[in-house]
C-alpha cells in the first residue's frame, strides 16, 4: 500500500466511526444518502461516452435514503411497491417525451444504477435502526474491511492463481483469505460485543455469516471491476486519494448490505 492508500484510510475510519456511534438515526441517514449520491453521481459518469443516463432520478431516489426512519416501517413495503413501478413508469416517459433521444439503453442504465446503489445502501441505515443495530451495522463493515485487507495481503504474499481476468491482480489464495479475515474480524466483534456490551451473540451464526457476506462482498468488488472494464476506466473518479473514487471504496460494502440485512434479522 502506498502512503496516500494508508493516509485516506485512517482519515476515512474516524469518520465512519464517529457517524455510526455517535449519529442518531437521521444523522446515519442523511450521511448514506450522501454517500448513496457521490457513488451514483460516479458511476453515471462512468458511462458518459456510453450513455445518457437520466440522472436527476438516480439523485432523488439517493435522497430518499435521508428519510428512511420518517417513513412509518409498517408503511415501507407498500410504499416501495409504489415507487419501483412509479420509478419505470418515469423512465419510459422520458423516453416518450424527449422522442427517443433518451432510449432504452440509458434508462437501462438509470434503474440498473438505482437498484444497484441508493437501494442496497439503503439497508445500512435500516440495519443501524434494528435493536442493538449500533454493533450489528458493525458486520457490514467488519466482513468488507476484514476481506479487503486479509486478500490484499495474502494475494500479494502467496497469491498464484489468477481468479478471473476481471480483476487480474486477484488471485484464489487472496479471495480465500480475504474469507478467513472476515470470519476473524467478525470473531473479534463478537468476543468484544458479548463480553463487554453482555450481547449473546452466537459464534457459530458469526462465522456462517461472515463467510456468507465475505463471498457476497467479494462478487460486489468483481461487480464494480466488471463496470470500469466495460467502461474502460480504473477508478470511477479519484476522491479518495489512493483508493479511487466513493464507489471504489464500498463497493463490497453495497453488496454486503441487503443480504446482512436478511441474515443479522436472525442473529
Amino acid at each position: 500500500m502506498d502512503i496516500k492508500r494508508i493516509t485516506s484510510a485512517l482519515l476515512g475510519f474516524p469518520l465512519v466511526v464517529i457517524i455510526l456511534v455517535f449519529g442518531n438515526k437521521y444523522i446515519v441517514d442523511i450521511a448514506f444518502a450522501v454517500v448513496a449520491a457521490l457513488s451514483l453521481h460516479e458511476y453515471f459518469n462512468a458511462f458518459k461516452e456510453k450513455a445518457h443516463p437520466v440522472v436527476w432520478m438516480g439523485y432523488v431516489a439517493s435522497a430518499l435514503i435521508a428519510f428512511i426512519h420518517i417513513i412509518p416501517l409498517e408503511h415501507a413495503i407498500t410504499i416501495v411497491s409504489v415507487l419501483i413501478p412509479s420509478a419505470i413508469t418515469i423512465l419510459f416517459l422520458e423516453v416518450i417525451i424527449t422522442n427517443m433521444k433518451i432510449n432504452i439503453k440509458d434508462i437501462a442504465i438509470t434503474f440498473f444504477g438505482i437498484c444497484y446503489i441508493p437501494l442496497f445502501i439503503m439497508f445500512i441505515p435500516l440495519i443501524k435502526g434494528f435493536e442493538n443495530g449500533e454493533m450489528l451495522v458493525w458486520y457490514i463493515f467488519a466482513c468488507a474491511w476484514g476481506t479487503d485487507i486479509f486478500a490484499y495481503m495474502v494475494g500479494k504474499w502467496i497469491g498464484k492463481h489468477k481468479f478471473s481476468e476481471i480483476s487480474p491482480n486477484k488471485s484464489i489464495e487472496g479471495c480465500i483469505g480475504g474469507i478467513i479475515g472476515a470470519v476473524l474480524i467478525s470473531f473479534l466483534f463478537t468476543s468484544i460485543f458479548n463480553t463487554f456490551f453482555e450481547m449473546q451473540f452466537s459464534y457459530a451464526y458469526t462465522i456462517l455469516i461472515s463467510i456468507v457476506l465475505s463471498i457476497v462482498g467479494q462478487i460486489g468488488d468483481f461487480a464494480a471491476s466488471s463496470i470500469k472494464r466495460y467502461v474502460g476506466i480504473k477508478d470511477f473518479s479519484n476522491l479518495i486519494p489512493g483508493h479511487g473514487g466513493m464507489l471504489d471504496r464500498i463497493d463490497s460494502v453495497i453488496f454486503i448490505a441487503p443480504f446482512a440485512y436478511m441474515l443479522l434479522r436472525l442473529l
